[in-house]
């Protein structure tokens, strides 16, 4: 039996629904399967965030806009990148109409998906946003793992920067789950690969990593993945958005994003080799990792052995900020 079927059979409980401010609704699934308060509010723009979609009977009618987001109440589901999005629908839908944003209960998923919308509305921290919404519906309850994208949400600035280095790595994190669960880069995450240096019409960098054997440029200083002694480098880090000192980090070991030239997206684990020499360059791991000598814990990994590259040296402050 198909989730639409299970939808319009399924005994979804009472109602529960609440306005967050003018023509903007916050609710559970009941409240979105109700015809007649959908009508009596105007809301003609819906924002799932469920498992599954709403059942034919609402996504069909004529003047319904829906946007779906399939995701799951766990603290490794992927929300903050749809926060963006879903802000101009929303947006959208106010000057329209009304919306509702809606989960199965109406407490985790749709909440952070409120909040965020808010924070960036009016450009607050997620602390005001989230004690705004507590306080018109005190069950909500976003899980951990959305509150931290919450919290990097505001460090972006409200607005998605696929260049801050914090961020680069909640979407590695993301990725190496999925290929944890089908072994192979899934096509919804091949942002996370980056385009080879070598084959890009722009002047390089003149911070680059190199064959040590054929020089050909394997990867541009903004590629480093940068880490702390006997730190594990995790995307919940807030000091990823700061500047960094020299003598602040690891080099015994040279972490990088995935680039277009290595063979990642076909296996978990494996070797990483120069593609103009063939030369053994270092590994990768989307599901281990890797420790560095200093001791620090870095998974998914993509790694250069210093012995076999040529870098020509950080910068006096390596510029990460948002």
């Amino acid at each position: 039996m198909s989730s639409l079927l299970c939808r319009d059979d399924f005994d979804v409980g009472p109602k529960s629904v609440i306005a967050v401010e003018d023509k903007l609704w916050l609710g559970n699934l009941s409240a979105a399967m109700d015809l007649s308060f959908l009508k009596s509010n105007n809301i003609n723009f819906i924002v799932t965030v469920d498992s599954c979609p709403l059942p034919e009977s609402i996504t069909n009618m004529r003047d319904i806009h829906i946007k779906f987001i399939q995701v799951t109440d766990l603290e490794s589901e992927d929300l903050l990148s749809h926060f963006d999005s879903t802000f101009q629908f929303i947006k959208d839908g106010i000057e329209k109409s009304s919306v509702l944003v809606h989960c199965y209960f109406g407490v985790s998923r749709s909440s952070t998906i409120v909040i965020a919308y808010l924070m960036k509305k009016y450009e607050i921290s997620f602390g005001e946003a989230h004690k705004k919404v507590k306080c018109i519906k005190p069950n909500v309850s976003p899980n951990t793992g959305f509150l931290a994208q919450l919290s990097l949400y505001e460090i972006l600035n409200w607005k998605i920067n696929k260049d801050n280095l914090q961020y680069k790595m909640y979407r590695l994190k993301i990725a190496a789950r999925k290929v944890k669960k089908v072994k192979i880069l899934p096509q919804d995450c091949i942002d996370v690969i980056k385009k080879d240096p070598s084959l890009t019409s722009a002047k390089p960098d003149p911070k680059v990593f190199r064959c040590r054997k054929c020089r050909r440029i394997l990867a541009l200083q903004s590629n480093l993945l940068p880490h702390f002694a006997n730190e594990k480098l995790s995307w919940k880090d807030s000091k990823l958005s700061t500047n960094f000192l020299e003598s602040q980090l690891c080099s015994s070991t040279y972490f990088v994003e995935p680039l277009s030239w290595m063979s990642v997206t076909q296996s978990a684990n494996g070797k990483i080799n120069c593609p103009k020499c063939h030369s053994k360059l270092g590994s990768y791991s989307w599901t281990m990792g890797c420790q560095c000598q200093c001791g620090a814990k870095v998974s998914p990994a993509f790694y250069f052995i210093p012995s076999k590259v040529d870098h020509s040296g950080f910068l006096q402050n390596v510029q990460f900020t948002i």
